[in-house]
């Protein structure tokens, strides 16, 4: 008999129950297992890798993961999106935030810090709720990443090049 691997969407359908029957927030998830809200989020949807070390405190939180789930979130994860998503009005909408701030953000960024990016990789991300001034909510997104300078392209150091000359 045949193991079939399950769909991603079968894994986060399982992964998203386990949560829901917690009864638990991704942010009181988070403050139990000292993870971001987002990060919390991006495990359970399978889009982060989750660790040896987060493993046991995932588990402690949330008692409904099975060894199969913890084995599966260990996998590296296809991260990936159905484009079909970006029709959801806050996922519109935050394209659109990016799309209308983005050249001033990466103008700030050279400003600030040179020619270059800020990593996703390297990168944390939150969400929070603030009552604004006018005492009415607010979403506070918090994108936190490394800078990464771009690099001027000497052949001196293309390791490949390096090799090449040396035969």
């Amino acid at each position: 008999m045949e193991f079939e691997t399950p769909t991603k969407a079968y894994v986060v359908s399982s992964l998203m129950a386990v949560k829901r029957n917690s009864g638990k927030t991704f942010g009181q998830i988070a403050a139990e297992t000292g993870l971001t809200n987002v990060y919390v989020a991006q495990l359970l949807r399978r889009q982060a890798q989750l660790k040896p070390d987060t493993a046991p405190k995932l588990r402690a939180v949330l008692p409904g993961l099975t060894d199969t789930h913890i084995h599966q979130m260990m996998e590296p994860p296809l991260r990936s999106y159905d484009p079909s998503i970006v029709q959801d009005p806050t996922i519109y909408r935050l394209n659109e935030a990016v799309m209308h701030f983005g050249e001033s953000i990466k103008e700030i960024i050279n400003e600030e810090f040179g020619d270059g990016i800020m990593s996703a990789i390297d990168f944390f991300c939150s969400v929070d709720k603030v009552k604004g001034v006018d005492g009415k909510d607010r979403v506070v997104l918090t994108f936190d990443g490394k800078y990464l300078p771009h690099t001027e392209h000497k052949v001196e150091h293309m390791v490949s090049r390096l090799n090449l000359q040396k035969d």
